[in-house]
């Protein structure tokens, strides 16, 4: 585990845990609600408050795809679901390539083997490397993606963090429209963000399960936390135009996750902006997410 420090902050990474982060702590508070989800077994256990989506977002109907004139079947990663979901540079251990008190740079190199079960988790050889920059206004979060194949590959890249969802949490952000799901999480109608699906004014979370994906996100994301927690600024790149919002109310969170395609998106050609990058051999894809905690009516904590 490695523990960054900075004004105030003070950050866990699980380089074992697929990069995730333990803890985000603002002047007393801690920020995300760390979740163990037995069902991604190979998280073991581990209570992650947020962890990297890559080199595709969420769910891949029954691990099928084709791509490039071939078919690839991709094995599933969650127990009771058939079909494989985040990736896989979460389900593997990561090496520390750089670190100072307030910043730390992981790599993770994933090469599949020739056999059917080693191109089951992903058919094609990439890098990935995940900064995480603690500064002066929060916390900075970026995420690159290239292709070290030799041959051209789809990809999809996000973040995954969990936070405290309370009693009259609300939830603030500008989306375009909203995909309705089944009941394997898989979009299924694709609707205006207009009534119940309108979120630009903010809406309360205290009775809102929701797991749906949003296309034509503007970027920011605002957590207002009336009960006690700093409110919370969640800003993206443009490169992330997709959001995906997982609230459980009962267990006290919600998931607000900037992507960079829909879900499914790589069977999806039919869907205009689904949000799936070709990188070409030696090309890379990144961004930046950026996490801000206002502070300056909280109390800290103890």
């Amino acid at each position: 585990m490695l523990e960054l420090k900075r004004d105030g902050q003070s950050l866990t990474i699980l380089p074992e845990t697929g990069a995730a982060l333990g803890q985000w702590q603002v002047q007393g508070h801690e920020m995300l609600r760390p979740v163990a989800n037995p069902a991604l077994r190979n998280q073991k256990g581990v209570a992650v408050g947020a962890y990297p989506l890559l080199p595709y977002v969420n769910r891949i109907a029954d691990g099928h795809f084709a791509f490039g004139g071939e078919e690839h079947r991709l094995v599933p990663n969650m127990g009771g679901c058939p079909h494989p979901i985040h990736g896989n540079g979460w389900e593997h251990e990561w090496q520390v390539a750089h670190r100072t008190d307030s910043h730390a740079i992981l790599t993770f190199d994933h090469t599949p083997s020739d056999d059917e079960a080693g191109r089951g988790e992903w058919p094609y050889a990439y890098r990935a490397v995940m900064s995480y920059e603690l500064r002066a206004d929060g916390l900075h979060v970026s995420i690159v993606i290239r292709n070290s194949d030799t041959v051209d590959q789809p990809v999809g890249l996000g973040f995954h963090p969990f936070f405290h969802s309370e009693a009259k949490s609300r939830l603030k952000f500008a989306a375009d429209s909203v995909w309705l799901t089944d009941g394997h999480g898989l979009p299924t109608e694709k609707k205006s963000c207009e009534g119940e699906w309108d979120f630009s004014k903010g809406q309360a979370l205290e009775e809102l399960k929701l797991d749906n994906g949003f296309a034509g996100f503007a970027g920011q994301v605002r957590l207002e936390q009336p009960g006690g927690l700093p409110d919370l600024t969640v800003e993206a790149d443009r490169i992330f135009l997709h959001l995906v919002v997982f609230s459980q109310p009962e267990e006290g969170y919600v998931a607000i996750e900037p992507v960079t395609s829909m879900t499914d998106a790589l069977n999806r050609p039919e869907i205009a902006g689904r949000g799936v990058h070709v990188l070409a051999p030696g090309q890379s894809l990144g961004g930046m997410i950026r996490f801000r905690a206002d502070v300056s009516r909280r109390p800290a904590e103890g």
